[in-house]
C-alpha cells in the first residue's frame, strides 16, 4: 500500500489513474513481478503482487520515481508524494491471499464510492471478467477451479454478504 503524503489526493483526475496504470505495467515488465490485484483510491493505492526478479523495495522505488516525476511535472510541484515508504505484509498461504484479494476489491465499497466491485473503474476486479488487462489472473482463477470467473464473482459477493 502507498498513501499520499499528509493523506493528500494522489489521483486527481482520470489521466492520473491511467498514467499510474501505465507506469505499473511498464515497471511490471522491467521488474518481472506478478500482479494479482490493484485498487487506486483517491489518496492511496493497494497492490497485491509477487516478487520474482527484483526485490520489493526496488519495485516500489521504480514505480514511485516514475509516477512522481510525471505527476510533479503535470502539477508543477516538487517534493515527495508518498507518506513514508510503502506498507506491505507477506502472504504465506492461500487463505490469506484470498482475504487480501477480497479486501482490495472491496475497498471502494467500504469507502462508499460504489455499491458493487464491478462499478469501480480503478480496480483490477473487472480484469478478472475479461480477456485483457495488466494483472496475472491465472493463479487466482486456478484457485476457483471450473467456471472460474463465475466462482470468483460468487466469492466476492458471498463474502460481502457474510460481513
Amino acid at each position: 500500500m502507498l498513501r499520499g503524503i499528509n493523506k493528500q489526493i494522489i489521483f486527481i483526475d482520470e489521466e492520473d489513474n491511467l498514467k499510474f496504470l501505465e507506469v505499473l505495467n511498464d515497471c511490471k515488465k522491467i521488474s518481472g513481478f506478478q500482479l494479482y490485484a490493484y485498487c487506486l483510491m483517491g489518496n492511496h493505492l493497494h497492490l497485491l503482487l509477487k516478487v520474482e526478479k527484483e526485490e520489493l523495495e526496488q519495485i516500489f522505488k521504480r514505480i514511485g520515481a516514475r509516477f512522481v516525476y510525471w505527476y510533479n511535472q503535470k502539477y508543477e510541484r516538487t517534493g515527495h508524494m508518498f507518506q513514508d515508504r510503502f506498507k506491505s505484509e507477506p502472504i504465506n498461504n492461500e487463505s490469506y491471499f484470498l482475504t487480501v484479494l477480497y479486501y482490495i476489491h472491496q475497498n471502494p465499497i467500504k469507502a462508499g464510492v460504489c455499491r458493487e466491485p464491478e462499478e469501480y473503474k480503478w480496480s483490477s476486479y473487472k480484469e478478472y471478467l475479461r480477456d485483457k488487462g495488466i494483472i496475472d489472473k491465472e493463479y487466482v482463477l486456478a484457485i476457483f477451479g471450473e467456471n472460474k470467473e463465475e466462482a470468483l464473482q460468487n466469492f466476492i459477493k458471498l463474502t460481502k454478504e457474510i460481513q
